[in-house]
């Protein structure tokens, strides 16, 4: 494990050395976190890190299949609202 000496400014900003930055794919945003041994730096969770956290939740439907099936939803209220309204 490769440890640096950044410098801290009068606000808190630390610098995080750019190959630190390349190895672990920190961008413009990184997720800080405290911990018992200090501060953890760590790059933000991608949609691909990510992928499958809500699979079960939608029952393994596809994205567009959740979308249909809302839109049959809304339509079906729709028409429920407006069933015996005279234009």
């Amino acid at each position: 494990m490769a440890e640096v000496v950044v410098t801290v400014t009068k606000k808190g900003q630390a610098t995080i050395p750019k190959k630190m930055r390349e190895r672990h794919g920190i961008g413009k945003k990184a997720l800080v976190q405290d911990t018992d041994e200090g501060v953890l730096v760590r790059p933000l969770p991608t949609p691909q890190m990510e992928r499958g956290s809500l699979r079960a939740l939608f029952k393994g439907k596809s994205s567009k299949e959740i979308i249909e099936e809302n839109r049959k939803e809304e339509t079906a209220r729709e028409k429920k609202i407006f069933k015996g309204r005279v234009e």
